[in-house]
């Protein structure tokens, strides 16, 4: 009965030793996707600027992704396509991450449908906010810059009229 007792006693030791360590593992995956994001974005900015051509990071809220579409200003008919290049492909975020919302300059904040933010062949991209979740509520703010196409993550959940102080200093 003694020698129960111990293992009881040393499970459990390790058990509270262990379970803060289990959150940690959503805030990775939470941060792992934002990273993720801010890569694909910088990288948007970059190929449409190289390119020539307009890209368009179009948010689906209800299904919780992203995809990238591509609109060669010089074809014969331009039209927007899915992009099959490095940035292509439709992206689903893993559950345990959610996509809140999305706010891009001049159509305002989405948390519901779909909404694009688009990078020019001007070296240019709509300034955009974009909240992901997890399951434990924490949530990273995302910053497009319009002007220099980086993305800034922030820890918690930032207003569009407060997104500009990410990118200070």
């Amino acid at each position: 009965m003694l020698e129960l007792a111990v293992v009881l006693f040393i499970m459990g030791l390790v058990m509270l030793i262990a379970l803060p360590y289990f959150g940690g593992m959503h805030r990775s995956e939470l941060r792992s996707e934002a990273l993720r994001l801010a890569s694909r974005t910088n990288y948007l900015y970059e190929e449409a600027g190289a390119q020539k051509v307009l890209l368009r990071l179009t948010f689906s809220l209800d299904a919780n992704g992203y995809a990238v579409t591509r609109l060669d200003p010089f074809a014969a008919n331009p039209q927007f396509q899915l992009e099959t290049g490095p940035a292509g492909g439709a992206v689903r975020f893993p559950l345990g991450v959610r996509l809140r919302d999305v706010w891009v300059e001049g159509m305002g904040d989405f948390r519901r449908g779909t909404i694009s933010t688009q990078f020019y062949p001007s070296g240019a991209a709509d300034a955009t906010v974009i909240h992901l979740v997890d399951d434990a509520g924490e949530v990273l703010t995302l910053a497009i810059n319009p002007y220099s196409g980086r993305t800034a993550i922030a820890r918690g959940d930032i207003s569009p009229g407060n997104a500009g102080a990410m990118f200070q200093g």
